[in-house]
């Protein structure tokens, strides 16, 4: 898809801001550590690139809702995608899931 002449650079200023505004006040929320992964983890940025965010919280929500914690709380000012594990998930779940795997390996640790 084509971009104007320096779209990339305020798109990708767009998402730094964003990131860091998260890494600031999730904390506070519980979050205990957080991974970036996803096109942006490796540097793309195109008009459709969001924040793909793993997410460490200890919480008893159900694995499909964890998401709506985030979006309601944090109010995102640009597309994010939260994936959310427990504490116990993130450490025992690795062998069996592919997102952890990816975060582990491949992932921007951004907080924790």
């Amino acid at each position: 898809m084509p971009m104007m002449y320096g779209f990339a650079v305020q798109r990708r200023q767009m998402l730094e801001s964003e990131l860091q505004r998260l890494v600031d006040e999730m904390p506070q929320l519980g979050m205990q550590s957080m991974y970036l992964v996803g096109p942006f983890s490796k540097g793309d940025v195109d008009p459709s690139t969001v924040l793909d965010l793993v997410v460490v919280q200890e919480t008893d929500e159900v694995t499909h809702r964890r998401a709506d914690f985030w979006t309601t709380h944090l109010r995102p000012r640009i597309g994010i995608n939260f994936y959310v594990y427990t504490p116990h998930e993130f450490e025992n779940n690795v062998d069996d899931d592919l997102l952890l795997q990816y975060a582990l390996s491949i992932g921007e640790r951004v907080y924790g």
